[in-house]
């Protein structure tokens, strides 16, 4: 979902920023940057980086803050680590927002909501996935990858439809019915496009996928 500024109090939008420029700094201080070094992860990096920003700019929608597009969060997070995977998502939205496709006062907002939630859900799949199931090569691809993208778009569709209700900016009986059924059907075709892309990169190239044993 691309988020208007439009429907956010100005509140929301200070908040946002602080928040996201808080979160942008632990990355920076915490992620492991040392990977990139490395010719191969680097063009890893950078080609999620244009390949979200493909997936974000082509959304459906018909009312303002109501779009939808697939994410990509499960993919990133098992390709590159939760916090490479944030500046990933940080530089996607700063590609599209160039575009035209989001407003720079919305962009705090809308980097924590499709991408700081997206990412942290997807890594906490990942992690239980990894502590309470064997480790076997299948439950890598359809728990984590595909059960785990599907999950992972649905939940952040609940939290970015909360917000917009305690925004004021939609009643939460008009989402109940109108907007989150969509996003079981999102889910599908989340599942079987980031699945389907780790897939192919555990079977033919699996050093370029970090969280695979």
């Amino acid at each position: 979902m691309n988020l208007p500024a439009s429907v956010f109090h100005v509140t929301w939008l200070w908040v946002s920023l602080v928040l996201a420029v808080l979160v942008l700094y632990q990355v920076w201080l915490r992620g492991a940057w040392a990977q990139f070094r490395a010719p191969v992860r680097l063009n890893v990096f950078c080609a999620f980086v244009l390949v979200l920003a493909l997936l974000w700019a082509l959304s459906a929608g018909a009312r303002p803050g109501l779009s939808l597009h697939h994410l990509g969060a499960m993919a990133a997070v098992l390709c590159l680590g939760l916090r490479p995977a944030l500046a990933a998502m940080a530089l996607a939205l700063c590609t599209i927002t160039f575009m035209g496709v989001v407003e720079w006062q919305a962009w705090p907002i809308n980097f924590l909501l499709i991408a700081f939630v997206p990412a942290v859900v997807a890594n906490g799949i990942r992690v239980l996935v990894e502590r309470h199931l064997p480790a076997h090569f299948f439950v890598f691809i359809f728990v984590a990858s595909f059960a785990g993208s599907a999950l992972t778009i649905m939940l952040q569709g609940v939290v970015a439809s909360v917000s917009l209700v305690l925004a004021g900016a939609y009643g939460a009986d008009y989402l109940l019915y109108n907007y989150l059924p969509y996003f079981v059907l999102i889910g599908f075709s989340e599942a079987w496009l980031s699945g389907a892309m780790v897939t192919l990169m555990v079977v033919y190239r699996p050093e370029w996928v970090v969280a695979f044993d």
